[in-house]
């Protein structure tokens, strides 16, 4: 009988590239990782995994074990759900109970679900709702994996974000990102900005593999040489300081964004607006989970971080 457990244990390495990052997705050490799959090699008397360097890549086999896998695995979670929808309504099951996993962007962690968990901790004292924060294609990815249950994902513009099709999409609230300057700069008393605006700016961004930089660039299309990076950062509170310093201009998010310095303001874009749609994916399979259900009716219920004061009228 093939270890399903063992199974987990080797799509994760196959999603996230090696034992160690799996071992950290899982929330397990690396030995357990290694020793759960060496138990899965012996049961399947084949080879799963095999030396590629300083690192490991799955074999032939273990690759036709994690696509066959995919759908056993979701199988098992409709079951499950099905087990606890057996008891009939809700309100004659109990409370609810188990874990759900949630991969989340960071402005998402602090401006939405910093007050969501909460709620959930207090209504529901036996469900476990752990998260890790990741990049919107790496939580999609945990998600169709397995690895994670539920994931809160951001799409800007026309930046595109494949969705498999056993994933389910829900989408949540608009967020808009605003121009930050110092209360000095030329162009503060603007009511919006257009790229031509902004072409010889000096920019403070997040790293090049983000979606984030992906849209800064989709900004500026058609505008030579622009935008034009000075400073990388991944977090926008950095943003806003290296820009308080004098040292450029930043597309920063409004959720998540913490009460400007007085020393500066905050302008939309146009022509293009910068906004970016926010949303929760899931695995079809687990759409009749009672956990799962409840944990996105309080992220649904949620209201985004950011205030008036913190979006452009705090000029």
């Amino acid at each position: 009988m093939i270890d399903l457990e063992a199974v987990v244990a080797l799509r994760a390495v196959a999603t996230n590239g090696s034992v160690a990052a799996a071992a950290d997705a899982l929330g397990f050490t690396p030995s357990a990782v290694s020793q759960q799959i060496k138990r899965l090699e012996r049961g399947t008397r084949v080879a799963l995994l095999e030396r590629a360097g300083r690192g490991v890549v799955l074999t032939d086999a273990g690759r036709q074990l994690v696509t066959s896998s995919a759908t056993v695995l979701a199988e098992l979670e409709r079951i499950e759900a099905d087990l606890h929808l057996a008891g009939g309504p809700a309100a004659d099951r109990g409370p609810v109970v188990g874990e759900v996993r949630i991969g989340v962007f960071s402005t998402a962690v602090r401006g939405l679900l910093v007050d969501v968990l909460p709620k959930l901790r207090a209504e529901h004292p036996e469900l476990r709702v752990p998260l890790r924060e990741s990049e919107p294609w790496e939580t999609i990815a945990l998600v169709a994996s397995g690895q994670r249950d539920l994931g809160i994902v951001h799409r800007w513009g026309g930046v595109a974000l494949a969705m498999p099709d056993h994933l389910v999409e829900t989408p949540l609230f608009t967020d808009v990102a605003d121009v930050i300057l110092r209360r000095d700069h030329p162009l503060a008393g603007a009511s919006t900005l257009t790229p031509l605006d902004l072409a010889d700016e000096d920019w403070i961004a997040t790293f090049d593999s983000t979606i984030c930089r992906q849209w800064l660039r989709r900004l500026f299309d058609g505008v030579s040489n622009a935008p034009r990076i000075v400073h990388e950062s991944m977090e926008f509170e950095n943003h806003l300081e290296l820009v308080r310093a004098g040292l450029g201009v930043a597309l920063v998010p409004r959720m998540g964004r913490p009460a400007l310095h007085d020393d500066l303001v905050a302008i939309p874009t146009a022509q293009p607006a910068s906004t970016r749609g926010v949303s929760a994916v899931h695995r079809r399979s687990q759409a009749d989970s009672p956990a799962l259900q409840v944990v996105l009716e309080g992220v649904r219920a949620g209201q985004p971080g950011f205030t008036s004061a913190q979006s452009s009228d705090a000029r």
